[in-house]
């Protein structure tokens, strides 16, 4: 599915967009606020066996009825929710959050909370992989205007208990003024030679455009095993280099969280992200690097104001694909939702 020799472009536009249900806050079915979850954002998901775990990016516990965006008292820079419901049609029920003693859903990385230090720790995607998960996360030292934001570096933290402790990885990171410091991650099996993780990496903030990184999944803790994406051969092949500076771009556009799936029904990959402004596009890639067909609209910012972070996964699908479900945040009221589309060809 990799082999993009002779492929053409099959994705023509979305239809039947709404939205299912709301996942977070007191208004949600979930009543996250009894995990002291009022308001939050994000909610890329990693599949482990039969649960699905929703990551949360800045969570607070309490705070005023009509305020709008992040703020609060009870901050904590990221946690977790999860599930086994296997049905997204009528909206995702959570079986839980991972919690502190007290029963309240607890910061998973900690951070400082320091302006001009770290402000926080947002997790921007994670995978499952040998075993236990992995977050992939930006340390943010300075929250700038509307879609811009500098960072520390992007690093990597891992659990062995489902979650419920977290590790994180010092020797594995990326620096804070180049193209992966957010990144949307997917597991490729390569049959008996195991599997590839592939990363889809953007800058901090929402202005940059799409370059690639993959490592064996056995090595996703080995720094030098990483590999960029650097271009193609003669031959239409990937080129893989391992110094991050060759990386290529392979999606220029302005891109803010972003998620990467393969789509059964178009049996083509499928990337979402925010164009700051105007709203959550689509575009159908026939191979991890491209090339990438034109950005279609999901969900306007007209329609939904305030959107972003449109985090798909592979799990959750309709028809054979062709329905396809993501989380979405909106600014007011500061929470997740459930939403689908159905894709046409």
């Amino acid at each position: 599915m990799l082999d993009a020799h002779g492929k053409t472009f099959v994705l023509q536009g979305v239809s039947d967009v709404e939205q299912v249900s709301q996942i977070t806050g007191a208004e949600s079915p979930n009543r996250t606020d009894r995990f002291a979850v009022y308001g939050t954002d994000l909610g890329s998901m990693i599949n482990d066996g039969d649960k699905t775990y929703f990551v949360f990016g800045d969570t607070f516990g309490e705070r005023p009825p009509d305020q709008i965006g992040g703020g609060g008292s009870f901050w904590r820079s990221n946690t977790i929710g999860y599930t086994t419901d296997d049905n997204p049609e009528d909206g995702i029920a959570l079986d839980g959050m991972i919690t502190d003693e007290t029963g309240l859903a607890k910061e998973l990385l900690p951070s400082r909370k320091v302006d001009g230090d770290e402000m926080t720790k947002i997790p921007t995607y994670g995978i499952a992989a040998n075993g236990a998960l992995y977050l992939i996360y930006m340390s943010v030292r300075h929250w700038g205007h509307p879609g811009q934001w500098d960072a520390n570096y992007a690093s990597v933290a891992k659990s062995t208990d489902g979650g419920q402790n977290w590790t994180l990885l010092d020797d594995l990171k990326w620096p804070g003024d180049g193209n992966f410091v957010q990144v949307a991650a997917y597991r490729v099996d390569n049959g008996e030679k195991g599997a590839d993780l592939i990363f889809w990496g953007i800058p901090a903030g929402r202005f940059g455009g799409v370059q690639l990184m993959k490592t064996a999944e056995a090595d996703i803790e080995k720094p030098a095993a990483y590999r960029y994406f650097a271009g193609t051969d003669g031959k239409s092949e990937p080129v893989w280099s391992a110094d991050p500076k060759q990386a290529k771009t392979v999606v220029d556009d302005t891109v803010g969280e972003l998620s990467v799936v393969w789509n059964a029904y178009l049996q083509r990959w499928i990337m979402t992200y925010l164009k700051e402004g105007e709203g959550v596009v689509i575009r159908e890639g026939l191979t991890p690097w491209g090339p990438w067909g034109d950005a279609i609209d999901l969900v306007t910012a007209a329609e939904q104001p305030g959107l972003y972070a449109p985090f798909m996964n592979e799990r959750y699908t309709g028809d054979g694909g062709r329905t396809i479900y993501f989380t979405l945040s909106l600014w007011n009221p500061y929470n997740v939702f459930w939403f689908k589309a159905s894709l046409d060809k």
